[in-house]
């Protein structure tokens, strides 16, 4: 039997890379040294937690949308649930008594991961879905669920950068990186959000965005 050409098999692999560029992620983020460093780094706890909502899960959410496997006609009102879901988690877990929890418990840490990986790939997968194919109003609603999130992740990266004091716990209980001090760690943690995660929601809402005013302007023309 001869073998298939390799520019047969070229476009399902280009088809499929997001998906599984996401699920290697993932692995490495959890099968990695990165959980046991973050049980005693903020800064690696957040190093974990961007790799999740700010790579993992638009990757997934790309890959689906490109093997063509997200419903169309995705709603409008599903992507701001989706946003409001991922910003009452987000927020939750960084409450000190939740966030110092999941740093000391492996079954609370599970849940925090696995809570942001649902609710990431709730928000991307929502937000693309509006793509196929969706009406002005509804691809609107996508690019704000992203931006909104970009904001509210930039807002709680400040707060983590500008506190005078380590507001957890776990910042005098655990070890952080050698050459850092608690506080040092909680401000690189803050850094780490405000431009990973504010940055990749901020693209991701920009580029829905852009397609909504080309949109517009094709229906103003018609």
């Amino acid at each position: 039997m001869s073998a298939i050409p390799s520019s047969t098999l070229e476009p399902g692999w280009r088809r499929y890379a997001p998906l599984a560029l996401g699920l290697l992620l993932l692995a490495v983020l959890w099968a990695g040294p990165l959980p046991t460093r973050a049980e005693t780094s903020f800064a690696a706890h957040m190093v974990m937690h961007m790799g999740v909502v700010a790579f993992a899960t638009p990757l997934l959410a790309f890959g689906l949308s490109r093997a063509d496997l997200l419903p169309r006609g995705g709603s409008g009102r599903f992507v701001l649930l989706a946003a409001l879901a991922e910003f009452l988690l987000i927020w939750g877990w960084h409450a000190p008594a939740l966030h110092d929890a999941a740093r000391q418990s492996l079954a609370l840490l599970v849940l925090e991961q696995g809570s942001f990986l649902l609710a990431g790939l709730l928000l991307w997968t929502t937000a693309l879905g509006t793509l196929k194919p969706g009406g002005m109003a509804t691809r609107a609603a996508g690019a704000a669920g992203l931006l909104v999130t970009s904001m509210h992740m930039t807002l709680l990266g400040a707060l983590l950068l500008l506190a005078p004091r380590p507001l957890y716990a776990c910042g005098d209980l655990c070890s952080p990186l050698s050459t850092l001090t608690p506080l040092e760690d909680q401000q690189l943690g803050g850094t780490i959000m405000l431009i990973v995660g504010g940055s990749t929601y901020l693209v991701g809402g920009l580029v829905l965005l852009y397609g909504v005013l080309k949109l517009d302007a094709s229906e103003a023309r018609a």
